[in-house]
């Protein structure tokens, strides 16, 4: 089997560190719905059992919704994993990039070698059920100002948001070019807006255009709870023919995904949509792409 270097893993130690969002009470609004069953630890051991099938020889962990002022305990905790079980390889820490003291955060998580990039969620919607937060950071000056401090800390960054938001993005991501972007979750289309589809298009399309801009194909159950490999196999194909193959990294996204199907019926899927293609182009996708993206020095 082709290796799999994973580009997006969460873990947790609910005694360790407190996460609101896995803290009850519990409930079905907001856009994951209940999260209840994924709220209990999950450690390396529990990573390699999910994905035992797969190959995996390196993971990026990303931040996993921690409070703000935890973030920095837990890039340290997940050094300690890494350092007695090889995994994660890599992480994308949390800063808030609105911040004013977002120099010295972000200066603290590049200390750190593993840490080689930062996500910020930006994910809003004018619907409360879809929104991740009550105002669009996205057009937010300080928030621009603090993304554009990334490059000189050497750090790239995970955008997670809405495909509304993307063209707003746009000059901002140009106007960095030395600020590497990855796109979270295949740009999380909203489906059950009225012109859903399309603004997705759009949103990819005007990211793709940026050759820094990255996607990682993840996250399905975000697109639709009920997710169907006929269903996503579409848009996966149209998410690589607008980035390329150079561009395009799969990911497990566990355990958040297993909200919606259990990783082996993902894995097995994506293994599924892209089997016609070259196998130069299947290992990059993935594992080559998030190497490079990521620059972890793995050899592959």
């Amino acid at each position: 089997m082709i290796p799999f270097v994973d580009a997006h893993i969460h873990l947790w130690d609910l005694n360790h560190i407190r996460y609101d969002w896995l803290s009850p009470p519990f409930s079905d609004d907001g856009p994951n719905g209940s999260v209840e069953p994924i709220a209990r630890n999950y450690g390396v051991a529990q990573y390699r059992e999910d994905l035992a099938r797969w190959n995996v020889i390196g993971a990026v962990h990303v931040d996993a919704g921690a409070a703000a002022e935890s973030a920095l305990r837990e890039t340290q905790w997940l050094d300690t994993l890494a350092a007695v079980d090889g995994l994660p390889t890599g992480f994308v820490a949390f800063a808030a990039l609105n911040d004013p003291d977002v120099d010295a955060l972000l200066a603290a998580q590049a200390a750190h070698p593993r840490v080689k990039g930062i996500r910020h969620i930006v994910n809003w919607h004018a619907d409360p059920q879809r929104t991740y937060g009550p105002v669009d950071l996205a057009v937010d000056p300080q928030w621009q100002a603090g993304y554009g401090l990334l490059a000189k800390h050497g750090l790239s960054f995970d955008l997670q948001c809405y495909p509304g938001q993307m063209p707003g993005l746009v000059p901002l991501i140009e106007r960095h070019p030395d600020i590497p972007v990855i796109i979270n979750h295949m740009g999380m289309p909203v489906l059950t807006d009225p012109d859903g589809l399309n603004d997705w298009r759009r949103g990819m399309k005007a990211l793709a255009a940026l050759p820094h801009v990255a996607v990682k194909l993840s996250g399905m159950g975000f697109i639709r709870r009920d997710w169907t490999m006929a269903a996503i196999a579409p848009l996966v194909h149209e998410a690589i023919d607008m980035f390329g193959t150079t561009r395009c990294a799969f990911a497990s996204d566990t355990p958040t995904d297993k909200l919606f199907g259990p990783i082996d019926r993902y894995m097995e899927s994506y293994h599924a949509i892209v089997s016609d293609f070259p196998e130069a182009d299947r290992r990059a996708m993935f594992a080559g792409n998030a190497n490079r993206l990521y620059r972890l020095g793995l050899a592959l």
